[in-house]
């Protein structure tokens, strides 16, 4: 059993971890940067949410139709689709809830 307070989390490099639990081939991690991540796109699905902070989510769409971005507040989450490429911003620091396949990107 663990009780975890998300906003003490901190970690000593940007997106670093604190892995929560493994869920049939799912990993749960909780995130924490005050730096961009990398465009990228997972081999599976991704579930995002905001639980302190603010981040810029900018996407392209895999039928090429541009890039979008939309600023997700604390409690809004990201679903990103396979084949769906992404990237976060965040604006100072920031913790996030991260559900995807373990290991991908």
């Amino acid at each position: 059993m663990k009780f975890i307070r998300s906003r003490d989390f901190t970690a000593d490099r940007a997106w670093g971890a604190l892995d929560i639990a493994e869920i049939d081939g799912a990993s749960v991690r909780l995130h924490w940067t005050d730096q961009p991540y990398r465009w990228h796109v997972n081999d599976g699905e991704e579930v995002f949410v905001v639980l302190d902070g603010r981040v810029e989510m900018r996407w392209r769409d895999a039928d090429g139709d541009g890039e979008h971005c939309r600023i997700l507040e604390p409690g809004d989450l990201f679903h990103a689709d396979v084949g769906t490429e992404h990237v976060a911003h965040p604006i100072g620091a920031a913790r996030v809830l991260v559900v995807e396949r373990k290991g991908s990107v």
